[in-house]
């Protein structure tokens, strides 16, 4: 009874380390693998040429192709807008800020019909994957901390029987052990 009661406890505790000891193994990994770059070299670069109907004034344009949860980096390469009934007037670059994947209008200038041509560069799939990968142990451990007192409670409670149940045998040994009177 005091072996197998041992035995639970020493059973939960490597649990419980083995657990933690695999997901601080896992983070390593996929922070080695990120931060080292290592998985950059599939990286893709998309040019949209004449991208129409690109409101820039007042709120700003997403640009069609830009993702964020994929893309790394966004670029203007040129701007065409209306003027006066001409078509397709180069506006200067300097004229538009670029966050994001949103364009929006760096001066007072009222722009009219206005085209965008751009780059955009996205993470290459194993840069995807790995982005995943940490963002679901992130909310893994998430959900984990939330279940911890719960855990620990159980743990708490098992710990107190195994004890209770060792200090009983102990104690029947005891008794058996002096005689009878």
């Amino acid at each position: 009874m005091e072996e197998r009661g041992i035995s639970l406890i020493s059973a939960i505790i490597f649990g419980i380390v083995g657990v933690i000891i695999a997901a601080i193994i896992a983070f390593t990994i996929i922070s080695t693998l990120t931060g080292a770059n290592l998985l950059t070299s599939g990286r893709t670069t998309t040019t949209t040429i004449n991208e129409t109907n690109a409101f820039i004034n007042e709120t700003g344009y997403e640009l069609v192709n830009y993702d964020s949860a994929t893309s790394v980096s966004a670029s203007l390469t040129a701007i065409w807008s209306e003027d006066s009934g001409a078509y397709n007037i180069s506006v200067p670059l300097t004229n538009a800020t670029l966050s994001g994947g949103t364009v929006t209008n760096a001066t007072v200038t009222t722009y009219s019909n206005v085209s965008l041509s751009y780059t955009i560069t996205t993470e290459s799939n194993e840069e995807t994957s790995s982005d995943y990968l940490a963002g679901n142990f992130t909310e893994g451990i998430d959900n984990v901390s939330d279940k911890i007192p719960t855990v620990l409670l159980v743990a708490a409670i098992v710990l107190i029987l195994g004890v209770m149940a060792i200090l009983v045998s102990v104690w029947q040994k005891m008794r058996l052990g002096q005689g009878g009177i």
